[in-house]
């Protein structure tokens, strides 16, 4: 009797190991999650927010989603940091199909969503006081954006005036930069957003820190 339960046991736990592997094969991002974490999740498909607890093993950086849920349509339109920094989607995005299909169109709407609004904080790099700009932005945004005008902004330094041209921009252009944000770290930052106080030193702390690295780079080429 014994050996019998032992087998069924056996064959249970294969056949509930083969079920995983296809969720997993069909989400690869669930081979983060351990088995007892994956069953949570299958075991309440019809409550998405089942999946927010585990938004951070799938998804690095990620907290939460924001979900809408308006008679039986579930939608999302957002995402969240651990810090509480917001990144807003360009669209709503209708949460319908398993768990493991629907998952794939959020990791897409997080791809297509960062790359909008990278062009939007691009956009404004040129339309607001620069110390207003960074604060607007998620962190991550505004370091891409600025590295790509730090390299334009170089550019056309030296095709100007050469070593010449790059001296006058870093003491005319990025020592100022630095200085604003050195003033946002030392000063009172105001609850912008989601981010708190606290949140808003650390970002500006983070982009001082490449923008020190942008003077280096540019300090040392320019001599």
């Amino acid at each position: 009797m014994l050996r019998d339960g032992n087998k069924v046991l056996d064959a249970v736990q294969k056949g509930l190991s083969d079920y995983l592997e296809t969720k997993r094969a069909g989400f690869a991002r669930f081979y983060f999650l351990s088995n007892d974490e994956l069953l949570e999740i299958l075991s309440q498909t019809k409550e998405v927010t089942a999946v927010q607890p585990h938004l951070k093993k799938c998804f690095e950086g990620v907290n939460k989603l924001e979900f809408h849920v308006n008679g039986k349509e579930v939608s999302a339109s957002a995402m969240y940091s651990v810090e509480g920094e917001c990144v807003q989607w360009h669209e709503h995005l209708v949460i319908h199909g398993s768990v493991e299909s629907w998952l794939t169109d959020v990791e897409d709407m997080m791809r297509a969503s960062l790359r909008y609004r990278l062009r939007e904080c691009t956009d404004e790099y040129t339309q607001k006081p620069r110390t207003q700009w960074v604060l607007d932005w998620a962190a991550q945004l505004v370091l891409a954006s600025a590295q790509y005008y730090w390299s334009i902004e170089v550019e056309d330094a030296l095709a100007v005036k050469g070593n010449a041209g790059l001296k006058d921009y870093f003491e005319g252009k990025l020592l100022p930069q630095l200085e604003g944000l050195v003033e946002l770290v030392r000063g009172k930052l105001t609850k912008l957003g989601s981010l708190t106080l606290g949140q808003c030193q650390k970002k500006c702390t983070d982009i001082k820190t490449a923008q020190c690295h942008r003077r280096w780079c540019t300090q040392t080429h320019s001599t």
